[in-house]
């Protein structure tokens, strides 16, 4: 059953992350920065000042709300919690062992350009949002893939059957890359460290997952809100730590990763070319893996939020990527790099390390400085971070769980959502590893050609922002494509300001 398993998705895998997938992924990229005007980096100082910056001064942006929906803080943490994971490390690692260094190198690339497709994801979830029956803030790709692309003439079924692709997906990559990829990485590294049974490990993760997720997004909200900036910092100052002890070679690892990114072989060698190819495929995979700019996932977090303006949003979806592989990926491959387990010249793995795995090269790294308190912090870093991962990822399966069978169903949705994570437990590690992978590439597929579509509105829609926030021009504002919210937001706009 497994190889059976195995097969169809190695195949299905090498359909939806072939050249012509990330060649798409990369071109949305490329053109929302270009029709944005270099939106990331022409208005740098100003998205930064109206995310992180905003969290010290602005009290909309951290204030609980009474309603349905959860502050911008809160959003952003639930998302970072999503994509804030295993990827990090294990997923980096993995694109180092496999790409050599080089691949770090296509990682920022993609993650660059990858800004401005999840800022485009979350203005787009914004527009399109609604209230469910319950009075909560529905919104994602499946909305604005029926109501925005559906909403072109001759569309509305392309558009509707788009939308359902992407629920099926996504609810497929909830119990993926949102759960069994996960669960699997927190219980392998729990073993190798404490040498408790991975059984065990599961079967508390079970209780742990549970007694949050099924509390709904406000319960999922509140957790991570207090989670994920502890595990970021601690983890930024433990890897900060390594790289200054090891301060004399981080020139070299430079040169490694800007060598390896056009080297014409492979680390581990191959004919010549397959060097550049395979650095770009997995660094491109690896950063959408942790990122997850194109999937279309964070939106339907982001779009709870109790924001009105859909630039402001977006501009929260820059500072996600940036935050997830700008930074923590860099400092998780500086890490590696400057270790020792890689050798800097051919790229490939030294022979201890490549002895003890890709997925444990993290706690190689630590455990050379710290000795086997390294390890440990590794493991528990691992179990922070894919927890709030899968606490994340519920809410993106309840989501497209709620879009395809309406409200009711969504209970249910959790409650198997929390018996895969026994399932999690004891599968094999690198076919968790490959079904999240395929599910990420089917996801993004249907989403990028969404946020394709509806380019112009986008586009529209940072030019109002820019010119009535930058240029205090008096144009009425780009809020929603539906009258009755537009009519709403309006209000609380002004009453806000």
């Amino acid at each position: 059953m497994i190889e059976a398993i195995t097969k169809v998705n190695s195949f299905i895998n090498g359909l939806v992350w072939g050249w012509p997938a990330l060649i798409l992924l990369g071109f949305v990229g490329v053109l929302m920065t270009c029709m944005t005007k270099f939106f990331q980096l022409s208005h740098f100082k100003h998205w930064v000042k109206n995310t992180i910056g905003a969290i010290f001064g602005d009290k909309h942006v951290t204030k609980h709300t009474e309603d349905k929906s959860i502050s911008q803080f809160q959003s952003l943490c639930t998302a970072l919690a999503a994509t804030v994971g295993t990827g990090n490390i294990v997923g980096v690692a993995g694109a180092i062992a496999v790409g050599g260094p080089g691949a770090v190198f296509w990682m920022w690339l993609i993650a660059f350009f990858g800004m401005m497709t999840n800022y485009s994801e979350n203005v787009l979830g914004i527009l399109y949002r609604r209230r469910n029956d319950k009075g909560e803030w529905c919104g994602g790709a499946m909305y604005y893939l029926r109501d925005g692309l559906g909403g072109k003439k001759g569309c509305k079924t392309i558009g509707a059957v788009l939308a359902v692709l992407f629920s099926c997906f996504c609810l497929l990559a909830s119990f993926g890359i949102g759960n069994m990829s996960q669960v699997n990485s927190m219980v392998s590294n729990v073993h190798t460290a404490f040498g408790i049974p991975t059984l065990v490990t599961g079967i508390i993760l079970f209780l742990a997952v549970g007694l949050v997720i099924l509390g709904g997004l406000k319960r999922i909200a509140a957790m991570t809100e207090k989670i994920v900036p502890f595990m970021v910092i601690a983890y930024l100052i433990g890897t900060l730590v390594i790289i200054f002890l090891h301060i004399k070679t981080v020139p070299a690892v430079f040169v490694s990763i800007f060598k390896g990114a056009f080297a014409l072989k492979s680390a581990a060698g191959g004919v010549v070319g397959s060097g550049i190819a395979l650095a770009m495929q997995m660094g491109m995979k690896r950063g959408v893996f942790s990122n997850e700019a194109g999937l279309g996932s964070s939106v339907m977090v982001h779009s709870s939020s109790n924001v009105k303006e859909p630039v402001r949003q977006g501009m929260w979806g820059i500072f996600e990527v940036f935050a997830d592989t700008i930074v923590v990926c860099t400092l998780t491959a500086l890490t590696i790099l400057s270790s020792g387990a890689v050798d800097l010249g051919s790229g490939q793995l030294t022979a201890e390390a490549a002895e003890i795995g890709s997925n444990s090269l993290m706690s190689y790294a630590f455990s050379q400085t710290f000795g086997k308190p390294g390890a440990w912090f590794i493991a528990l870093a691992i179990l922070l971070f894919a927890y709030s991962t899968v606490l994340g990822w519920s809410h993106y399966g309840s989501t497209a769980c709620e879009y395809l069978f309406g409200t009711k169903s969504v209970t249910v949705y959790r409650v198997i959502f929390v018996v895969i994570v026994l399932a999690g437990s004891v599968m094999e590690a690198q076919l968790a590893w490959d079904i999240s992978d395929t599910f990420n590439g089917l996801m993004m597929l249907p989403n990028l050609i969404g946020v394709l579509v509806l380019s112009p509105q986008v586009m529209k829609c940072t030019q109002n922002y820019v010119d009535r926030r930058l240029h205090h021009k008096k144009v009425k504002p780009i809020l929603s494509m539906f009258p009755d919210i537009q009519a709403e937001q309006e209000k609380g706009l002004s009453e806000d300001e």
